[in-house]
């Protein structure tokens, strides 16, 4: 969606046919980038079997893949966006999370392999904008995405029937106690979850936007599945989100919704990583919920923190932790809920930002991410012409900031969760700045 005031580049005198194919395309390319980010390059990979190292095929293909779509997408924005609205899109805030993630693949085991890591996350960030600025207005925004996502619910839906030994758990995956759990195109339920909150958070946009049946058609489809995920944490953040966003909106108040934001962030920060360094908020966790280790991830919580202290500064680098061959060499706890040798992250996306970045370089990261979106959304709220569609960034920032203090997800390449996040904040500082075309006319 592109600014009120914004120009494309395509000659005045060219013809109005060409106009309107060129337009028709970006306007595509939008709709398919969102569906890209979330359906990713490897879907239906099935359940993992086995605790092997994974093969490099899945990898081959996210590399050629995404630096193919982001040669695509960098083509037709630089043929037709205007320089200022790119030029909108470098921040400083993006320029200074790829210099940190840049810096700590000094401090990685495999500088060159970690290296790689951040540059495709830095691709898939050309998807990303690209969805954002091909469109013309936020009207065909709403219509190329409602299209796409609601295209990737009904393939997912007819996978639980066709192929449901790759959408749901099986009992004899490594994780058996997940069996029948909904997972989806994706790798675990405890991705699909969070993934298809997100698309019914942009059902509700597309509602107020306009395209009501799709959006109803979006919502619904997609909080079923969140509910078939049994992921108790997203069922309950989901509603959370979206009704502290819904209710300050019915107010007419961005402040409310930030301040009660950020008293629930506190809360739930106490309810989970907190526990690890409080008996008494580890005594009010178990007196709330059946389950105050959140099903051992306190373990590893505590684990990741006594990590981060023993590199303080710049950290262990960019994927150079869990899984290095540092962690698989060490001697197994059998004390330990999980045996941290085979944990893939924190499970905490604060954690692992200061364990990858460094204390600095990690709460800077936390900063820009998810501190500077709310500073932007209040900048957005005073313009009307934004409203609905900050409102669904707001969502989006909301929940994943909950959702980051169960799992982990910052530059993680292509995941679509950071992907999702990213975009929300990319749209947010585009609302803060200026008023989107409601049309194209």
């Amino acid at each position: 969606m592109r600014q009120a005031d914004a120009r494309t580049i395509i000659p005045q005198a060219a013809p109005e046919g060409a106009a309107a194919m060129m337009r028709a395309a970006t306007t595509f390319l939008s709709g398919f980038g969102l569906f890209i980010m979330i359906f990713s390059l490897n879907p239906f990979m099935g359940d993992v079997v086995s605790d092997g190292n994974p093969g490099t095929t899945a990898n081959v293909v996210n590399q050629i893949g995404y630096i193919g779509l982001g040669a695509l997408f960098i083509f037709f924005m630089l043929a037709t966006v205007a320089p200022r609205t790119l030029l909108q899109l470098v921040s400083p805030s993006w320029l200074i999370i790829f210099a940190i993630a840049y810096f700590s693949c000094m401090q990685s085991y495999d500088p060159a392999a970690s290296a790689r890591g951040v540059t495709l996350s830095l691709v898939a960030m050309l998807i990303v904008a690209g969805v954002l600025v091909l469109p013309r207005s936020e009207k065909e925004f709403v219509e190329a995405c409602a299209n796409a996502v609601l295209l990737l619910l009904v393939i997912n839906y007819a996978a639980l029937v066709l192929l449901p030994e790759r959408a749901i758990h099986q009992a004899s995956a490594l994780e058996s106690w997940h069996a029948g759990y909904w997972r989806g195109h994706l790798s675990h339920k405890n991705v699909s979850a969070p993934v298809f909150s997100v698309l019914a958070m942009f059902g509700i946009y597309c509602l107020r936007s306009g395209a009501r049946l799709r959006g109803w058609a979006i919502t619904l489809l997609a909080v079923i599945f969140v509910l078939h995920t049994g992921s108790k944490t997203t069922i309950g953040f989901l509603p959370l989100a979206i009704g502290i966003v819904l209710c300050g909106s019915a107010i007419r108040s961005a402040g409310a919704i930030v301040a009660v934001h950020l008293c629930f962030a506190a809360l739930v920060t106490c309810l989970t990583v907190g526990t690890i360094y409080s008996p008494g908020l580890h005594a009010m966790t178990a007196a709330v919920l059946e389950d105050p280790t959140f099903t051992g991830r306190d373990a590893i919580w505590q684990f990741a923190s006594e990590s981060i202290a023993a590199h303080p500064w710049f950290g262990h680098g960019y994927a150079s932790f869990w899984q290095s061959p540092v962690i698989r060499g060490m001697e197994a706890n059998v004390e330990a809920d999980w045996d941290v040798r085979g944990i893939v992250s924190a499970h905490n996306t604060f954690l692992d930002a200061l364990l990858t970045f460094g204390i600095p370089g990690g709460a800077v990261m936390i900063l820009l991410l998810f501190v500077k979106p709310l500073i932007d959304y209040l900048r957005a709220a005073r313009r009307s012409g934004s409203r609905n569609f900050s409102e669904f960034c707001m969502m989006v920032i909301i929940f994943m900031t909950y959702n980051g203090m169960m799992e982990s997800f910052i530059l993680n390449r292509a995941d679509p969760q950071w992907m999702l996040l990213a975009l929300a904040v990319f749209g947010l500082n585009m609302a803060a700045h200026c008023n989107l075309r409601r049309s194209a006319d």
